[in-house]
């Protein structure tokens, strides 16, 4: 992909329109209403043979013995079965807010040990526990692989995607409920996803004005403090209501954001550049390798060897300079750099180089 499609999508993304308005439901969350997260660890039995070596992961073995235990089924200790269709794996699924024992929840399954594939496998019964160590959920299901992988008698392989993890739809039933603070609380409080004076300050004059003088005030540029009622129906329905209220948000900030590695810029529609003159070139050296063959000399008694001739070429390559006049905008920018024709690793080193100048009037953050 060349700069100046990089330069296409960053004019596309961050093009100087006017801000819209959008509902505070968009722009903020209650404070209190979050999902947890929970982690578990269990087996997924009934693999097709790319179950783990027990060799190398006796964990296994040792789980499987405790799972055996359970069902007055005892393993001898002289005893190492070979489970191949046996791979122990970690658990993990979020746990929405307010969620009500009963309900279900999907669960991500991993393998922790030297599995080839989870693919068919089903994971027996195991525990969700959050961080307070509480079990939450309980998971079981089959597991829904999307990847694939193929080998040979020769130690060929082909895969696709992720073979080693995958994901069982509906497959934890919550048996506990996490306590909320939404109904205690003697206010909500919202907290902006991005935090910004002018949006906080705009979003409590929004909701004054929608719900009455002194109902919202601003806290810090990411909290805004709203009176609520304290009755449970009456203070849903005034979230409801509040979370469809629109607000203009303050915009944002002049930056220059640059991916090193994937060589993707994007350019802020505030980004300002003062009077600067940037002339761009490479050099570029070639060295090829071409293989030839030395002949003896009659009756020399020597033997024919190969050998290597070295071609090097060295191109310079001369572009224009371009100059940069003051307050240029968004879309100057990018004529002046695709005029120039910077590569992705370039176009860093200018940027930097009109930053370390005092030119650019962005804050430049590269990834």
């Amino acid at each position: 992909m060349t700069i100046k499609r990089f330069f296409v999508i960053a004019l596309m993304l961050a093009a100087t329109l006017p801000a819209q308005a959008e509902r505070i439901k968009d722009l903020a969350a209650v404070a209190g209403v979050r999902s947890n997260q929970l982690v578990g660890y269990g087996l997924v039995v009934g693999l097709e043979g790319t179950g783990d070596q027990t060799s190398q992961a006796p964990f296994t073995v040792q789980s499987m013995r405790n799972f055996l235990q359970q069902f007055g089924v005892t393993v001898p200790e002289n005893v190492n079965p070979q489970l191949k269709n046996v791979a122990a794996v970690s658990l993990h699924a979020a746990l929405p807010p307010f969620a009500k024992p009963g309900q279900a929840i999907d669960v991500t399954v991993s393998s922790i040990g030297n599995s080839q594939s989870l693919r068919g496998g089903s994971l027996l019964m195991a525990p969700l526990r959050g961080a307070d160590g509480e079990v939450y959920a309980i998971a079981q299901g089959n597991v829904v692989v999307s990847g694939f992988g193929a080998s040979g008698n020769d130690g060929s392989r082909v895969t696709v995607n992720t073979t080693s993890a995958g994901r069982i739809p509906n497959g934890a039933t919550v048996e506990r409920s996490v306590p909320s603070s939404f109904a205690t609380l003697p206010a909500v409080f919202l907290n902006l996803h991005t935090p910004d004076f002018t949006t906080a300050n705009r979003l409590s004059e929004a909701v004054n004005a929608t719900l009455g003088a002194g109902t919202a005030q601003a806290m810090d540029p990411t909290s805004i403090r709203i009176a609520a009622p304290v009755d449970t129906a009456q203070r849903i329905s005034f979230v409801s209501v509040l979370e469809n209220i629109e607000v203009k948000p303050g915009d944002a900030p002049a930056r220059v954001i640059v991916n090193s590695r994937t060589g993707t810029v994007v350019i802020g529609s505030h980004v300002r550049v003062s009077p600067a003159a940037v002339s761009h070139g490479s050099l570029t050296v070639s060295i090829t390798e071409s293989p030839g063959v030395s002949q003896p000399g009659p009756f020399s008694e020597g033997n024919t060897v190969t050998v290597n001739r070295s071609d090097i070429e060295i191109i310079e390559e001369r572009q224009r300079m371009f100059l940069f006049e003051p307050g240029v905008t968004l879309n100057e920018i990018v004529t002046a750099v695709n005029q120039v024709g910077a590569a992705p690793g370039d176009l860093v080193a200018i940027l930097e180089a009109l930053k370390q100048a005092g030119s650019l009037h962005a804050e430049l953050i590269v990834i």
